[in-house]
């Protein structure tokens, strides 16, 4: 029986690449004054960003609960012995303590490890593709888990936002605080360092943001996977895709849309890169 893989809804992996790959995604929670989704579940990224826009609550966003964690092993139990489950960094979210008493819930059924990534977005859903891609091979769970902690340091998220108010009023704004004393027309690019936000740099205009994205990418010599990912503007993205087809092939690019949650934090406009570098 395969290794089933689990992940989180802030990996940002697409629904129909989930159910291809066989990979569980257990989504977490946003909350607009008495009103609570889960996320791309019960509320769709379109309807999320319009809401964060105009909606006078300030959303707020939770960790799934153990027991939904739960469920989702017993019922996976029935279908194989071993369970891998792959979460966004326990600096930003409590999601993997919740796999972690849920898998002590659940006791002996089968098999269950749970990995802290220590990441966000597609530079987690990147390494939870190629997981999914190994489970499905016939690897065991220790050769999975061997893939998954040999890759998550060749994972990187470059992300341009337009403010950072967002990522402050979250509390989530981490090793980037510094930069919230900088002009308004300052575009900060950061990134993910030690499992919280830390920056890279700033920009002076959206454009030399997605021309920084670019550069950052062209800087790997050698890439095994790419995500490019948005909060509002798609055009953007599918313009940066197509640029970066010129450095790596179309088939190993996905697109995704940034989650509910991770908008939540990131703000309207925000557009990142992740890159999954080969081995050397």
């Amino acid at each position: 029986m395969a290794v089933k893989i689990v992940t989180d809804s802030l990996s940002d992996i697409t629904s129909d690449l989930a159910q291809g790959l066989g990979i569980t995604v257990v989504p977490l929670t946003v909350t607009f004054g008495h009103e609570s989704f889960l996320d791309r579940v019960t509320i769709t990224t379109d309807e999320f960003y319009y809401r964060l826009e105009h909606d006078p609550n300030w959303p707020r966003t939770t960790q799934p609960p153990p027991g939904d964690l739960v469920n989702v092993y017993n019922k996976l139990a029935e279908e194989t012995d071993e369970i891998l489950v792959i979460v966004l960094s326990s600096k930003l979210s409590g999601t993997y303590q919740s796999a972690t008493s849920a898998k002590n819930m659940v006791g002996n059924k089968c098999r269950i490890e749970v990995i802290d990534s220590l990441k966000v977005a597609m530079s987690l859903g990147l390494v939870v593709i190629a997981a999914a891609k190994i489970a499905q091979s016939g690897a065991s769970l220790d050769e999975v888990m061997a893939a998954v902690n040999e890759r998550l340091p060749r994972s990187h998220l470059i992300a341009y936002f337009d403010t950072l108010k967002y990522l402050a009023k979250g509390g989530r704004i981490g090793k980037a605080k510094g930069l919230l004393g900088s002009l308004l027309s300052v575009k900060p690019i950061l990134t993910m360092k030690d499992g919280e936000m830390a920056p890279l740099t700033r920009v002076r205009s959206r454009a030399a943001g997605i021309d920084y994205l670019y550069n950052s990418v062209a800087a790997f010599p050698n890439i095994e996977s790419l995500a490019v990912e948005h909060c509002t503007t798609p055009d953007d993205a599918d313009r940066l895709v197509e640029r970066l087809s010129s450095l790596c092939p179309k088939e190993i690019i996905y697109r995704s849309t940034i989650s509910p949650v991770v908008g939540t934090y990131a703000g309207p406009n925000a557009l990142a890169v992740s890159v999954l570098e080969a081995e050397k």
